[in-house]
């Protein structure tokens, strides 16, 4: 395990290093968001290439992480084409200055290359260690997962409908999966990486994994994700009604504005 997460490691740093690249000579660091996705396929093929053997719930969590980091990198990958860099990444690079090069390549790359193996721990663990008939644990994280996806597909696709209608450029966004949660896709990523994380568990040791999903959990509620973004509406009034009457995370339904 420790060989293959050294190797995995080392892969993911090539990976990053490369778009780092991309990076530099497009001038827009936010091509990190794509590589996001993407980078955790290719830590699960690296953990499968290294695998001793290929294993029903190994191939399962595969397509799983396939199938969520593939529609994850295009999805952001056609938001963000033909507009200018993201301004989280525009104000970063402003207030870096004359570091702004070394900093993007260690903070926005690197250190999120090692944030995916943390992440994919449960992942890595099943494609090792997957051996065994599929049994109600590994059902009961397929429906989480599920889940999950269905919270993050629909609600990115929601909102992208909603801003390809120029008569709610500048509104706020509160109709479908967003009327129940500030941040369906949020809830949705969370989610599926705690399915898997359910999946690994039918694994001996697997409970070991649970750094992975405690990270991007952390990640998402206390860091990068929902604190980030709600940060620029402070001012916003129509936003901080929608606040008082909708659950931050997870999917209530909407109630009176407190």
């Amino acid at each position: 395990m420790y060989k293959v997460l050294l190797i995995e490691t080392i892969v993911i740093m090539i990976y990053m290093t490369g778009w780092f690249a991309i990076a530099q000579a497009g001038r827009r660091n936010d091509v990190a968001d794509v590589a996001w996705g993407t980078g955790f396929i290719v830590t699960a093929i690296t953990a499968l290439v290294l695998s001793e053997s290929i294993t029903q719930r190994g191939m399962l969590v595969m397509i799983l992480v396939v199938l969520w980091g593939m529609r994850l990198a295009v999805h952001i990958y056609m938001r963000n084409r033909g507009k200018p860099e993201d301004r989280r990444y525009k104000k970063w690079r402003e207030e870096w200055g004359r570091h702004a090069v070394i900093r993007a390549y260690l903070q926005l790359f690197l250190f999120q290359g090692l944030l995916m193996i943390i992440i994919s721990l449960p992942v890595t663990f099943i494609i090792l260690n997957g051996q065994g008939p599929v049994g109600l644990l590994d059902i009961l994280g397929m429906l989480i997962w599920v889940t999950g996806f269905f919270f993050e597909t629909v609600g990115d696709y929601q909102l992208l409908m909603y801003k390809t209608d120029p008569a709610n450029k500048g509104k706020i966004m509160t109709r479908g999966l967003w009327s129940y949660t500030r941040h369906p896709n949020y809830f949705g990523e969370v989610t599926l990486w705690w399915g898997i994380y359910i999946i690994a568990l039918s694994v001996p040791q697997g409970w070991a994994t649970i750094l992975g999903p405690l990270t991007i959990t952390f990640l998402i509620l206390k860091v990068s994700g929902i604190p980030l973004l709600e940060e620029k509406y402070n001012d916003n009034p129509e936003f901080q009604a929608y606040k008082r009457r909708t659950s931050a995370f997870f999917p209530f339904p909407p109630g009176k504005e407190t």
